[in-house]
């Protein structure tokens, strides 16, 4: 695949389908950031749909089916509406600093007698499910999962985007939208497309912390916030830094920590220094 004139094209040079959202912003697009979302809908189809309605207030630059299938909704120097509320690293409402991804997922589920189900009641087998703990959270749930055919397209057509607009770095909806947004999920392998893509992983960032004391980590940045389960993290605990807020940082923990995976919250900045 490549892009021209801001349009993906397949390999025998004709371009993907393209299906133009109204829900877009005047300017140009300035090229920052990799965003990667899941639709938490039933079909490829239904989010399209959803994201070209003017009533809907969203969009995305391209859609990913479950079949690997694409339909671009806006030119990649057009700043669609996917990012919302969000900041990263001194940026602030991301939906002008990068190009976003939607992929066909019904995100998180919630297991009942009949089998694990969406919050649109469509029920999903065990086989196409995950448990696991969110970096925001900590409670343990079902999401779906993402196929290979989906996962192997979304790779290519993010290194492709990636290289072509020289961009920053891949990143989640929940990453910058912390207190608002849960997508791409656990069951997105985030880390695997940023060294994929960066040929970093996380623990080569320049962003990377340790604890000098044990630590509280919480939901928000303020001591009046509920401290995580996982509270205090012990000294010498690595962590990446995710944003700040004052004095605040939220960072996520590298590794393990009392045997849950995936943790982030906020951290008083005072007690953690560069690794």
């Amino acid at each position: 695949m490549r892009i021209v004139n801001h349009r993906l094209y397949q390999d025998d040079d004709t371009p993907v389908p393209f299906i133009k959202t109204p829900n877009v912003s005047s300017g140009s697009l300035q090229y920052e950031y990799l965003i990667m979302h899941y639709t938490a809908g039933r079909s490829k189809e239904s989010a399209v749909n959803a994201l070209t309605n003017p009533r809907l207030k969203a969009s995305a630059h391209l859609v990913i089916g479950r079949d690997g299938s694409i339909t671009q909704l806006a030119e990649f120097d057009t700043i669609t509406w996917h990012a919302g509320r969000s900041s990263w690293m001194g940026l602030s409402g991301l939906n002008r600093y990068a190009i976003g991804i939607e992929l066909d997922n019904a995100g998180a589920l919630e297991r009942t007698a009949k089998g694990w189900v969406a919050w649109f009641g469509e029920i999903y087998p065990d086989s196409q499910v995950i448990e696991a703990i969110h970096k925001n959270e900590h409670t343990r749930r079902g999401w779906h999962l993402y196929t290979p055919e989906q996962l192997f397209v979304a790779l290519e057509v993010a290194s492709i985007i990636m290289e072509h607009y020289n961009l920053k770095d891949i990143l989640g909806h929940d990453d910058i939208a912390p207190r608002r947004k849960i997508d791409p999920g656990p069951a997105f392998p985030l880390a695997t497309f940023r060294t994929r893509l960066t040929g970093r992983s996380s623990d080569e960032s320049d962003d990377v912390y340790y604890t000098i004391a044990n630590l509280n980590i919480r939901t928000k940045p303020g001591e009046q916030f509920s401290r995580l389960s996982v509270s205090p993290l012990p000294r010498g605990t690595r962590l990446k830094l995710l944003d700040s807020e004052g004095i605040w940082r939220r960072v996520e923990v590298m590794g393990t920590v009392k045997g849950v995976r995936n943790v982030s919250g906020w951290v008083h900045g005072n007690y953690i220094r560069r690794a």
